[in-house]
């Protein structure tokens, strides 16, 4: 052994070893939404998709039934979506804040087209904002609302995407949320 064979290595390279770069696995799992993000077509609107699943399947199984002119209605609802729905939203946006900051960071992009865990959170929001019935009309209506509005991004929508890494990606799409919800409060106001 040899110093021409085998150099020593530097001592400022034993003291601080640099790791490999690694995937963030679990937060690309959520920011993709289990994969969805990847389809080449339409990810975004997949990704609302499964907004509008979580909702339903959570009204599915915890359903609330009130009489629908009944004067407590809105608010038998309000407790409702309270105690069901308000920490899962919670609980998504939350996690895709971190999920979304991880994958940004970890790939050097701003607001990758495959993080659609936004999507999720934002349309979400729209029906626990809306205290939305869980009946098909409603649904429909809260997803192409909040389509519209994200496609759109009305004041501030678009200048919170300036917000640093996971609020850039996520604040956006809970403002065309809260726009959503409006108009599903609008619509129910007018009969719908």
């Amino acid at each position: 052994m040899t110093a021409k064979t085998d150099p020593a290595a530097s001592s400022q390279d034993a003291q601080h070893p640099v790791p490999p770069p690694t995937n963030p696995h679990l937060a690309l799992f959520v920011a993709t939404a289990g994969g969805l993000g990847y389809f080449p077509k339409a990810p975004g609107t997949l990704g609302s998709l499964v907004g509008v699943a979580i909702f339903g399947l959570f009204d599915y199984f915890y359903p609330l039934e009130i009489v629908p002119n009944s004067p407590h209605a809105v608010w038998t609802r309000a407790l409702w979506v309270a105690t069901w729905m308000f920490p899962v939203t919670l609980l998504i946006a939350v996690a895709g804040v971190w999920a979304s900051s991880r994958v940004a960071k970890r790939f050097g992009e701003k607001d990758p087209q495959y993080v659609v865990i936004d999507e999720v959170s934002g349309q979400h929001l729209t029906y626990v904002l809306a205290l939305a019935l869980g009946n098909w009309k409603y649904l429909l209506l809260g997803f192409i609302l909040f389509r519209v509005f994200d496609i759109w991004k009305p004041f501030p929508a678009r200048q919170a995407e300036s917000l640093p890494g996971g609020w850039g990606i996520m604040a956006d799409d809970w403002i065309a949320g809260i726009y959503a919800a409006i108009g599903l409060w609008l619509a129910r106001a007018a009969g719908l």
